[in-house]
């Protein structure tokens, strides 16, 4: 709800009081990242979200199970991992300086930064956990 406030409020803002939609805007595009680097690994994790099953629920529970382990382990965690590595470092330059918006100045793009860097957190971990889910 805070998200949809804020992109509603840009409209009225601008164009009723002549000022603040784009921090408004701004500010929804911060919690718009973290809601979507959270939202979206809680969706996986629960079965809400796309699956891979989709094309596989017609197999056997063993081949099921063999292919997300492998698309675990092939995929999910070396993608997130490498994304760990490589954004870490642009994820401290940001939060050194509590980056800004480029175009607007206001404060906040660190945020989106590290929106980024939580979902890989958060992929990574999923992986982990469902490979252990998948061993016991």
């Amino acid at each position: 709800m805070p998200l949809v406030l804020l992109l509603f409020l840009q409209w009225p803002l601008r164009d009723l009081f002549k000022g603040w939609s784009r921090e408004a805007n701004d500010l929804g595009q911060c919690v718009f990242a973290l809601y979507v680097a959270v939202s979206l690994t809680a969706a996986t994790r629960s079965g809400a979200h796309l699956a891979s099953d989709a094309l596989a629920h017609r197999h056997g529970e063993r081949l099921r199970r063999a292919l997300e382990i492998g698309l675990i382990v092939l995929g999910l965690l070396p993608w997130s991992l490498f994304l760990l590595i490589v954004g870490w470092p642009a994820l401290l330059a940001s939060l050194r300086v509590l980056e800004s918006f480029p175009d607007t100045g206001n404060p906040g793009y660190f945020l989106i930064r590290a929106s980024g860097f939580i979902l890989a957190a958060l992929v990574f971990a999923s992986g982990l956990l469902g490979l252990l889910r998948r061993r016991a």
